[in-house]
């Protein structure tokens, strides 16, 4: 084995030449004889039905081979997933909701006959916005991740109203969308009765499954594609109607279609993170430690389908408190289904949780760092089992040293520059470890090559890569010796790329295959055969047998320093920190990658994403990157990541842990809490806007004695 191939080492990846040089195939640039094109309708109403639609000047125009509706679509099967059942009736839950699908020879021909299309409606009053007293709050049984809604432990009324120092503050978050670079598209064809999709999907075989039932079909008979995808952050790791309206205009010409939705209609059809209240209730001694903790959260799911983003969850298992309450309180609105977003539920929950952890260290006149130690638990305060590792007190105390926190001045506006007030600011870091069944396979060629086979999902992580290195660590074999197939569902079964558990279930798999392909070899005498040596692995019962005796979470702690300019209230980033314990890194430069990707996201969030809900329309007016404002290459000058040594054994063979999700985690709470520091405005709606800080500003403008 190469010096340069071992696992951890910084590889790098290995469709980089395809991706740069525009060899790598998306979902819709696979080349396809006779190929159509679609363009969906959305409806312009919020809520009522569809009394009539208008094809006559859609199919007069040029080219045009269809124009489907809910009139003349073929039915669909009933999945789990009601936001897929796409032209199948009149009712319209939500504005955006896709009403039409026109078909024709060029994308130019399909946007005409889209724009031809004639819908008439029957509007009915709408109720899209968030108010944690709306009459129709309830409480799920279940949320996201399958946590229940709500978990108490304790007395925490009593211990609260007991403790000497109280925090009670509301924590907002407007809505979020996920905006991958590469918009959600999918390419279908039939072949008599087998359908071939190229979708832009974070699971192929999770895609398959949902088109088997909706056109009651054997899975076998579906091949589904995803083996380069530009992005998805969550957004794609569920079926889309696209993928759904791109086989159904298939099958109703005979033809390949292809479908792209255009960046201005995602914000209605393919999730967002939801808006949240969220009252955070903290009590504790004199010296900080916690007593009782608070976290009621109060958000939306749609009309069509229930979901509910576990934000409270971070509360269940981040700090020490004997006496605790976590509740979840849920309305359905006229609006589009919110779905997952990069962390769900620790990303949201966490900037209230963190946020609150340094309004408690203010007020008890301790260091947010100290804090946050004093605080620090050997268990998992929820379910009462010991972390097969935890060191976020060495995140915190590494972080520390490497920003330059000894010493800060905690006063607010102490550190001005000219007319620019500088703040640092803290946050800690958690998620889940994660690991889900998989299977693999291994084979061994004549020529002394490897072939590794699993139908993982690359969405710009460099997953291709590491399970690349996997193997070859297992084989102990040279990484150019080798090849990786992913990305297709006629690939042995692997689960979605999500919930920072990509890596460890395939890679579990992979090493698993890679083992038994090994112990097959030495038993095997005389040359391989001409199609080589091959061994399947299946985790599910290593999975289903891992003991269960231990909480599974990965640590950090994000620093941050920004400025703040006491005339405009701009406020900029100047350097970001984060230091990790999240297992065995198994590519450094891969990971430094998620890492910082995570930490640029978060920082978009405290300082420019937002999407508003137009009451009187119903929808979402941010629909593109001119209007929702994400960090670009200026807003990010100074990002570093460092990652303690860690290797979980009680995880998974390679002993690492996800990666993907927890940069993001903490990062907007250490960006406000830096705001405050800089300014001492404290904002608690994100993002921080000028004008937020503007009123508190003045008060740095007036002159000594003024």
């Amino acid at each position: 084995m190469n010096a340069t191939d071992r696992l951890g080492d910084p590889v790098a990846r290995l469709e980089g030449r395809e991706k740069v040089t525009g060899t790598a195939r998306y979902a819709t640039e696979h080349p396809l004889e006779g190929c159509a094109y679609a363009w969906p309708v959305p409806a312009t109403i919020a809520k009522g039905a569809v009394t009539a639609v208008d094809t006559e000047a859609a199919l007069a125009e040029p080219g045009v081979l269809a124009v489907l509706t809910h009139e003349n679509a073929p039915r669909l099967g009933d999945p789990d997933d009601a936001t897929l059942l796409v032209l199948q009736s009149p009712r319209v839950a939500h504005r955006g909701q896709y009403v039409a699908l026109a078909v024709a020879e060029t994308l130019q021909s399909a946007q005409s006959a889209a724009a031809a299309v004639r819908v008439s409606y029957a509007p009915e009053p709408h109720d899209v916005l968030l108010d944690a007293g709306h009459p129709g709050m309830y409480a799920p049984e279940k949320v996201n991740g399958g946590f229940p809604s709500d978990r108490v432990r304790g007395d925490f009324d009593m211990a609260f109203e007991a403790s000497e120092i109280r925090l009670d503050e509301i924590y907002r978050i407007p809505p979020l969308h996920n905006h991958p670079m590469e918009p959600h598209a999918s390419t279908a064809v039939w072949d008599g009765p087998r359908l071939r999709v190229y979708d832009s999907s974070q699971g192929a075989s999770t895609v398959r499954v949902a088109l088997a039932t909706l056109f009651d079909m054997e899975e076998e008979l579906i091949s589904v594609v995803s083996d380069h995808v530009g992005g998805g952050f969550g957004s794609k790791g569920t079926p889309r109607p696209q993928v759904v309206l791109a086989a159904m205009a298939a099958r109703e010409t005979g033809r390949p279609v292809k479908l792209a939705l255009p960046r201005n209609q995602l914000a209605a059809v393919v999730g967002h993170r939801a808006a949240t209240a969220q009252r955070v209730r903290i009590g504790a001694d004199g010296s900080g430690r916690i007593s009782a903790l608070g976290h009621e959260v109060f958000t939306y799911s749609s009309t069509i389908k229930e979901f509910t983003e576990q934000s409270a969850t971070p509360s269940r298992t981040m700090y020490a408190s004997p006496h605790s309450r976590t509740t979840h309180r849920l309305t359905r609105l006229d609006v589009p289904t919110p779905s997952w977003l990069r962390a769900p539920g620790e990303c949201s929950g966490m900037f209230a949780l963190e946020s609150a952890m340094d309004e408690l260290a203010i007020a008890c006149r301790i260091d947010p760092v100290e804090l946050r130690l004093r605080n620090d638990t050997v268990k998992e305060p929820d379910s009462g089992r010991p972390f097969t590792s935890r060191q976020l007190a060495a995140c915190l105390r590494e972080g520390a040293l490497r920003f330059g926190w000894q010493g800060r001045d905690p006063r607010p506006a102490s550190r001005p520059e000219g007319r620019l007030l500088i703040g640092t600011g803290v946050a800690a870091s958690g998620y889940p470890a994660e690991v889900g069944p998989s299977q693999a396979e291994a084979c061994a060629d004549a020529t002394g090559g490897y072939r590794i086979r699993v139908d993982a999902t690359d969405i710009g992580t460099g997953a291709r890569t590491v399970l690349a290195q996997i193997a070859a660590d297992a084989l102990g074999a040279p990484l150019d010796r080798v090849r990786i197939e992913i990305g297709c569902s006629d690939l042995p079964k692997g689960p979605v790329a999500g919930g920072s558990a990509g890596t460890a279930s395939w890679g579990w798999a992979v090493h698993k295959a890679c083992r038994a392909l090994l112990a097959a070899l030495a038993e095997h005498s005389g040359p391989l055969p001409e199609d080589g040596l091959s061994v399947h692995a299946d985790t599910a019962e290593d999975v289903a047998g891992a003991s269960h005796d231990y909480a599974r979470r990965a640590f950090g702690a994000q620093f941050a320093e920004v400025q703040v300019d006491m005339d405009t209230g701009e406020t900029r980033v100047r350097r970001l920190l984060g230091v990790f314990a999240a297992g065995r890194i198994l590519n450094a430069r891969t990971a430094r990658s998620q890492f910082i990707g995570g930490m640029t996201m978060g920082l978009s969030m405290a300082l420019m994403e937002h999407s508003t809900m137009d009451a009187e329309f119903g929808d979402h007016p941010e629909r593109d990157l001119a209007s929702y404002h994400v960090a670009v290459h200026a807003d990010v000058p100074d990002v570093r990541v460092h990652w303690l040594e860690e290797e979980d054994s009680r995880l998974n063979p390679m002993g690492s842990k996800g990666i993907g999700e927890i940069g993001i985690v903490g990062t907007a709470a250490a960006v406000t809490s830096a705001v405050h520091h800089a300014t001492g405005v404290r904002v608690r709606t994100l993002p921080v806007l000028p004008e937020s800080l503007l009123p508190g500003l003045a008060e740095w403008q007036r002159p000594a004695g003024g």
